[in-house]
């Protein structure tokens, strides 16, 4: 997955911070991983942090450690034959794919970044635009090998 910036980073973190105590709860952290597709339980995420909260400093490197794990750079990961890869795109598009019809529409696109916090009206892009990019056969919508191929171009 593509990276985000620090300030994507920090304005993520402020939204999950539900109660603006300026620490994410393993339940605020949790909320935010479940809206982008990855299931974890509270042990299981504790465990995986190896604390109760976390500041944004901490936020930021527990994101940086999974984006590491998910581009398989984590010391003595063996990623084979990327299999493990597509497994992560393949959850990834679904995460997007809202109506689970196999395409990844504009108005899909946006509803997602907006439940992100990621989307901003005044930034000048619009999802169509952004779709339109990788929109190889032009149909309006990107299929899972347009999504592929736009996320291993981003990621490289």
């Amino acid at each position: 997955m593509c990276p985000l910036t620090r300030s994507d980073l920090q304005r993520i973190f402020e939204k999950v911070d539900v109660n603006g105590d300026g620490f994410l709860s393993l339940e605020e952290l949790n909320m935010l991983l479940e809206k982008t597709g990855f299931k974890y339980s509270i042990e299981e995420l504790e465990s995986l942090v190896g604390k109760k909260s976390l500041d944004l400093s901490e936020f930021l490197l527990f994101y940086e450690s999974m984006l590491k794990q998910n581009n398989g750079e984590e010391e003595g990961t063996d990623r084979g034959d990327g299999d493990d890869e597509v497994d992560d795109l393949v959850k990834t598009f679904k995460v997007f794919d809202l109506d689970g019809d196999g395409f990844i529409t504009s108005q899909e696109l946006e509803c997602v970044l907006k439940r992100l916090g990621m989307w901003d009206e005044r930034c000048g892009k619009d999802s169509t635009t952004m779709i339109c990019s990788y929109d190889t056969n032009f149909d309006g919508k990107l299929d899972f090998q347009e999504f592929k191929d736009m996320m291993l171009l981003t990621t490289s």
